[in-house]
C-alpha cells in the first residue's frame, strides 16, 4: 500500500514538473515570436525601408477608420520611393469612403502614387481609386457604380401581421426618420432623398475633377452601373489596362522611381488576433498544453471574423449586385 502511494506521488510531482516546463517553454516561445513579430512588423515607420516600393491593400467593405489614416501617415513621413495601393471593394459608407480618399491625397502629396484595380473598385472603392493620379485595371475589373443609397428596413407589415406597436414620443416630425416602424412619411421620404441627392452630387463633382469628364461622358458613366476594365478605360475611368507590374512600370517612367526597387507590403489596420506572429505564438503555446488540434485550426483561420455589413450605418457609396432568384 505504501508502494502505490509512492508511485502515485511521484507520479504527481513529474506531473507537476512537466507541466510547469511546457508552460515555461510556451512563454518563452511566445516572448520570442512576439518580439520577431514586433520587429519584423510591416506598417512600422522606423522599419520601413528606403529602398522598396510600399504595397498597401484596400479590401472589403470600407468604413471610418482612423487607424488606417494614422497608418498612411506614417507611411507619408517614412523613406519609400513610392506607394502602390491595390483595391478589391464594393465600397462602403460616403464618409469613410471620403476619409479614405482625402488620407491617400494627403500620401500622394508627398508619395509618387498608382492605384491597381484588383477584382473591384465600385462606388466608395472608385472613390478611393480617383485619389491617385493614374489608375491602372484588369480587363476584366469591375468599375464605377457612382451613385449614393440609402437603405432601410421597414417592419410595418410584419408588426401589424405579429400584432406589436411601437409607441414614441419625439420632439418634431423628422426626428429619427425614418424608423422602420411605421410608414415613411413624405416629409420624411423628402429629407432623405435631399440627403441623397447632395452626396449624389459631390460624387460626381469628384469623378468630373479627378477624371477631367465633360458633363457629356460625366453623365454617362454616373448612372450606377458598373463597367469592366476594357469599358473603363474607354470612358475615362481609369488610365491603363494591367497589373502592379504595370503600375511599377508607370512609376518608373512617369515618376523617376528606381526600376530595380523591391515591392514591399505594408499593413494599414492589423487586426490583434489577425496577426501572423500572434497566431504563431499561439499555436506554440496550444502545442507545448497538448492542444494541437485547437493550434491548428488557430494557424489556419486566424481569431478575428468581421461581421462587416452589420456595421455599416448611414449613407452608402456601396455596389450590391442582386441575388439569385
Amino acid at each position: 500500500m505504501s508502494l502505490d502511494s509512492d508511485v502515485i506521488v511521484d507520479r504527481r510531482r513529474i506531473r507537476r514538473k512537466l507541466t510547469f516546463w511546457r508552460i515555461a517553454a510556451a512563454l518563452i516561445a511566445i516572448a520570442a515570436i512576439v518580439g520577431v513579430g514586433l520587429v519584423a512588423a510591416p506598417g512600422r515607420t522606423g522599419l520601413t525601408s528606403a529602398g522598396s516600393i510600399a504595397r498597401i491593400n484596400i479590401e472589403g467593405l470600407i468604413r471610418s477608420n482612423q487607424e488606417r489614416v494614422e497608418a498612411l501617415e506614417r507611411l507619408e513621413k517614412s523613406k519609400v520611393a513610392a506607394v502602390i495601393v491595390h483595391i478589391n471593394s464594393p465600397g462602403g459608407t460616403t464618409a469613410g469612403s471620403e476619409q479614405l480618399y482625402d488620407a491617400l491625397t494627403r500620401l500622394k502629396a508627398k508619395k509618387p502614387l498608382v492605384v491597381v484595380v484588383e477584382g473591384l473598385a465600385a462606388s466608395g472603392g472608385y472613390i478611393t481609386a480617383i485619389a491617385a493620379d493614374h489608375i491602372v485595371a484588369k480587363q476584366s475589373s469591375l468599375v464605377g457604380s457612382i451613385g449614393v443609397l440609402f437603405q432601410f428596413p421597414n417592419f410595418t407589415e410584419l408588426l401589424k401581421t405579429i400584432g406589436v406597436k411601437v409607441e414614441e414620443v419625439k420632439s418634431s416630425p423628422l426626428k429619427a426618420a425614418p424608423n422602420g416602424f411605421e410608414p415613411t412619411s413624405p416629409e420624411a421620404r423628402a429629407a432623405l432623398d435631399s440627403l441623397v441627392k447632395d452626396s449624389y452630387a459631390w460624387f460626381r463633382g469628384l469623378v468630373k475633377q479627378r477624371r477631367g469628364m465633360d458633363d457629356a461622358l460625366l453623365e454617362k458613366v454616373s448612372d450606377g452601373r458598373v463597367f469592366t476594365g476594357r469599358q473603363a478605360i474607354d470612358l475615362k475611368l481609369i488610365d491603363q489596362l494591367g497589373d502592379e507590374k504595370t503600375a511599377v512600370a508607370w512609376l518608373v517612367a512617369q515618376k523617376g522611381v528606381k526600376a530595380d526597387l523591391p515591392v514591399r507590403d505594408y499593413k494599414l489596420t492589423p487586426r490583434f488576433g489577425d496577426l501572423t506572429f500572434l497566431r504563431a505564438a499561439a499555436a506554440v503555446t496550444l502545442e507545448a498544453l497538448g492542444l494541437s488540434a485547437v493550434a491548428r485550426q488557430i494557424e489556419q483561420t486566424g481569431m478575428a471574423q468581421a461581421a462587416d455589413r452589420l456595421g455599416l450605418d448611414g449613407m452608402l457609396a456601396l455596389w450590391q449586385p442582386p441575388g439569385a432568384n
